[in-house]
């Protein structure tokens, strides 16, 4: 008869039941761990963004102390049996100071005190600003189970240590008390990673701020460096320009007929003095230009140029300097070449530059200008029988300021500027600048224009600002000034014109005053505007010429009272100024004058703008 066993089997469901409930017991501990760590996360996560909102001073102020804050908050929440605090550490230091404690925990509260003591005789107190011996926390670090955890990284090491104090935990039927005790130092191990880590990402976002900022910082000086850059080119140039049109104007006056031509050495000293000055000018133009083209300021003015007519003109310029060193000047044009869209006074310009630096550095021999049509591209080639340059200084030639230095030249001739300029006209023409060269054997520079400029539109009218500024450095050096007789008026006549001169600088004013009588004109000449409005209570003016820059008030100012007053409404004003910088016509003529020119003045021009008036 088989028999049957009453006990259950080894696999039956009543051995399994405690299995079954250490495992759930398990899963309840992890799943607890992760939520606790993933709320963490999220409060860090909300801690450093609005961290990163405020200003680098309120993140001073602020700082690191929230993240640790929100690590000692969060960990006490859910540590129902466990206080949890911090302590912060200085390099080089050999105790810690407790710097957070729950926020619920009040300064004067009972102290915490941590069961596991490191000692029998010593027991570690968790309340604000207590010092705890390093020794003590590597002690509680190496326990088991350990009570505390640096806060570590590879950059700026041991910033400080989280520390619990444990509280015994009563049992009950559905405490899983010893899977949580086994599982709290896995929750503060990654706790601590999570605060290490939100405290490295803030260190790093802070440190890129402030690299920012000094970035920032730097743009914002070099803006500032670049806008006195331009103000000094403007205050310089104005500087310059006063003296200089005194300079050139008396000269021009010494040099006319019927001031001592018959005295040959007088005429030669001045002479001299005139190329001097009108040299210092070209430098200063040569200095505005590359600042304009920097700032990206340079406007062309395109039109179909003569290249025929140009070229010449351009030899003629430079036919007595290349006289009295003894060279001969060529020009050899291609019969095809005739016309070319481009701006005629920058060209002008680029093909002066070349060939003043051709006799610069040719003692004998000849300088030569060469002009070729290839395909769709002219070539303008200037030649010399020179020194020659070296490969190593050809490599330098176009940048800013850079001179040949050597016995053929002063070293104080020029600014280095010429070359600079002329390969970013070539560029802004669509174009570029090549150059051959040997020691002792010459040197040929050329300039690759294309014959045609793609998008721009022919310009009818020549005239522009640059035309009277750069005219005034070519085609107006051997041109007299005595006035044709359509621009003289009879001085005996009763009703001749007068004319209201307001310049401060005196040296200007007696200049323009004795060319303007010499033509005929009555000039009543004031300094400043108190004068200026007195002369205007009394006589109205058929023209009135004015500077810009008067010692009590501004020419533009007074030109929209002008303009405003009924009585001078009408009155031509034309304005003879030093404010000769990008924009500066334009600002005076939108202020209400009918003329402007710059100083150096050109008394020729000066002649003609009064006459289209009178």
């Amino acid at each position: 008869m088989q028999q049957y066993s009453s006990l259950p089997e080894p696999n039956s469901q009543v051995d399994a039941t405690p299995t079954v409930l250490t495992t759930m017991q398990q899963l309840q501990a992890e799943l607890w761990l992760e939520h606790s760590l993933s709320r963490l996360q999220n409060r860090l996560n909300d801690c450093l963004l609005s961290l990163l909102s405020l200003t680098s001073n309120q993140q001073t102020v602020a700082g690191e102390s929230e993240i640790f804050q929100t690590v000692v908050n969060e960990l006490n929440s859910v540590l129902n049996h466990t206080k949890v605090a911090i302590a912060l550490v200085e390099p080089q230091k050999t105790v810690g100071k407790v710097c957070f404690v729950p926020t619920s925990t009040s300064r004067h509260s009972p102290s915490l005190v941590i069961e596991g003591m490191v000692n029998k005789k010593k027991k570690l107190r968790l309340r604000l600003t207590e010092e705890i011996d390093i020794d003590d926390l590597q002690l509680l670090a190496q326990q088991e189970p350990a009570s505390a955890w640096q806060l570590a990284n590879d950059i700026d090491g041991v910033i400080g240590w989280l520390i619990i104090a444990r509280t015994p935990v009563e049992s009950d039927v559905n405490s899983f008390k010893d899977t949580y005790v086994e599982i709290t130092p896995q929750l503060l191990t990654r706790a601590a990673q999570q605060c290490v880590t939100t405290i490295t990402q803030l260190r790093k976002i802070q440190s890129l701020q402030r690299q920012c900022q000094k970035l920032e910082t730097i743009n914002q000086e070099l803006e500032r460096t670049n806008q006195l850059k331009n103000q000094f080119l403007a205050n310089t140039s104005h500087e310059i320009r006063t003296p200089l049109s005194s300079i050139t104007g008396f000269i021009q006056l010494l040099i006319a007929q019927g001031y001592e031509p018959s005295k040959e050495r007088h005429q030669e000293y001045l002479t001299i003095i005139q190329s001097s000055s009108k040299h210092l000018l070209a430098l200063i133009n040569d200095i505005l230009d590359l600042s304009k083209i920097e700032a990206n300021q340079l406007e062309m003015q395109w039109e179909q140029v003569d290249l025929q007519k140009l070229c010449r003109n351009v030899l003629i310029l430079l036919k007595e300097k290349a006289t009295n060193k003894g060279l001969k000047l060529s020009l050899e044009l291609d019969p095809n070449v005739n016309t070319l869209l481009a701006d005629s006074l920058r060209l002008k310009q680029m093909l002066l530059n070349l060939l003043f630096n051709a006799i610069k550095f040719t003692t004998n021999g000849s300088v030569g200008l060469q002009v070729k049509l290839n395909n769709s591209w002219i070539y303008f080639t200037v030649w010399d029988t020179g020194i020659g340059i070296s490969q190593e200084h050809q490599a330098k030639l176009f940048q800013p300021y850079f001179q040949i230095y050597n016995s053929v030249v002063s070293q104080n001739e020029g600014t280095g500027l010429g070359l600079v300029v002329t390969r970013k006209l070539a560029e802004l023409h669509g174009g570029r600048v090549e150059v051959e060269s040997e020691l002792d054997r010459g040197s040929r520079f050329t300039i690759v224009l294309p014959l045609k400029q793609q998008g721009e539109e022919i310009q009818e009218d020549a005239e522009s600002e640059e035309e009277t500024e750069i005219e005034r450095r070519g085609d107006a050096e051997n041109s007299p000034i005595p006035a044709s007789p359509r621009h003289r008026v009879s001085v005996s006549s009763s009703d001749s014109p007068n004319i209201l001169l307001v310049e401060d600088d005196s040296h200007n004013a007696q200049l323009i005053q004795i060319y303007l009588q010499r033509l005929g004109y009555q000039i009543n000449l004031v300094n400043n505007a108190e004068q200026m409005w007195k002369i205007l209570g009394q006589q109205k003016p058929a023209i009135i010429l004015l500077d810009i820059k008067l010692p009590d008030e501004n020419g533009l100012a007074i030109i929209q009272k002008l303009r405003e007053h009924q009585q001078y409404r009408t009155i031509p004003i034309i304005v003879q100024t030093a404010m000769a910088m990008k924009g500066d016509r334009e600002i005076c003529l939108a202020a209400g004058v009918n003329e402007y020119i710059a100083k150096p003045i050109d008394l020729p021009l000066l002649g003609n703008l009064v006459s289209k008036y009178i």
